[in-house]
């Protein structure tokens, strides 16, 4: 089996309760190739840098905050030929790296997403779980993938070729990329067999009305509006 060089960066802000555990899972994968964690701070005011550094390869200060910006920089650190870009507050499946790696043997695939999960769960969490998971594997059957930054597999030159992030957006940035993307040559996949538990902070805190108005219908806001919805970084 090929085992391409992979580099997973994971933007931050202020992660300190969070990143210890998506780092640790990172550590733990049972991936036989190479490859490196690399953090992208934006400027963290607590103990996230401090505590990365037991765990990262690559500590890149960003001078700016949003998202997406941590993750162009981190990308513009990285080695890898396979870009994974995994959000500070997620956890890893053990086998997460393995399952990547054997889709992209196939050279054709240019972007791709494991199942997401959350962390908790009750009726609201149950209910946007599902209704996540039906919606992204109903958008790649149709051709028409969006997705999500929280865990996203990309190969570096198809990165490259569509510009990265837009740093312009703070909400739907996944979204407008998974549309550039869509434009290249090539196959996305939905990789059933993996998956990342992110936590629903930000749907806890907004409810599933308001998550849905920020993503992935945030993007219509603002293409149609030419408006941004209100939204403070949380990397």
């Amino acid at each position: 089996m090929d085992y391409p060089f992979i580099s997973v960066i994971v933007p931050t802000l202020n992660e300190e309760k969070y990143i210890v555990p998506t780092l640790k899972s990172l550590k733990m994968q049972d991936y036989k190739g190479r490859f490196e964690i690399i953090v992208a701070d934006g400027m963290s005011s607590d103990h996230t840098v401090e505590f990365a550094k037991a765990y990262a390869d690559k500590i890149v200060e960003v001078n700016r905050k949003g998202v997406s910006a941590g993750r162009n920089e981190g990308a513009k650190a990285a080695n890898g030929e396979i870009y994974v870009f995994l959000d500070a507050d997620t956890i890893a499946s053990k086998s997460l790296l393995s399952n990547i790696a054997k889709v992209f043997r196939n050279k054709k695939v240019l972007a791709g997403n494991p199942r997401i999960l959350t962390t908790e769960y009750g009726k609201t969490m149950l209910l946007y779980t599902v209704a996540n998971e039906l919606g992204i594997n109903a958008l790649f059957k149709i051709k028409k993938p969006i997705m999500p930054a929280v865990c996203l597999a990309c190969r570096k030159e198809a990165f490259w070729e569509v510009g990265g992030f837009n740093e312009d957006l703070k909400v739907a940035e996944d979204v407008e990329f998974s549309a550039k993307i869509r434009k290249l040559d090539g196959k996305f996949v939905f990789l059933r067999n993996t998956y990342v538990y992110t936590s629903p902070r930000r749907l806890k805190k907004w409810g599933v009305v308001k998550q849905l108005r920020a993503w992935p219908f945030g993007y219509i806001w603002i293409r149609l509006r030419h408006k941004q919805p209100k939204y403070d970084p949380i990397r």
